[in-house]
């Protein structure tokens, strides 16, 4: 007689399951809702990565579109002037100084839509 071996794979297989279900385990298919209590969902590595990621990218997207739309120079005076207030004003002059990537973003800008002055 002749012997498949998958056969012979699908007894062991068959074996296992057997002796774990003898034991009180169950078997569910990966990610479905079942009775099993050491279901635990997947970890989210990069949960509070992309959102800062996405936050930044904006942020220095807004401020090359404002470079450009105003110019460098009344752009540089405007963040002047908030670095001279008080309290949050100087954090806001700290945060809306010209970065390179805003330049940059300003500089495409520029590049794409050149005024018609």
């Amino acid at each position: 007689m002749f012997a498949d071996p998958n056969l012979k794979d699908f007894e062991s297989r068959v074996r296992r399951v057997e002796k774990a279900r003898a034991k009180g385990y169950g078997f569910e298919a990966p990610g479905t809702l079942g009775r099993s209590s050491s279901f635990r969902p997947r970890k989210r590595t990069f949960s509070v990565i992309k959102p800062l990621l996405l936050l930044a990218l904006m942020s220095v997207g807004l401020k090359g579109a404002m470079l450009y739309q105003v110019g460098g120079e009344v752009y540089g005076a405007r963040v002047a002037g908030l670095m001279q207030g008080q309290g949050f004003d100087r954090v806001g002059g700290w945060l809306m100084q010209a970065d390179p990537a805003s330049l940059a973003v300003a500089s495409f800008l520029t590049r794409q839509f050149p005024s018609q002055i």
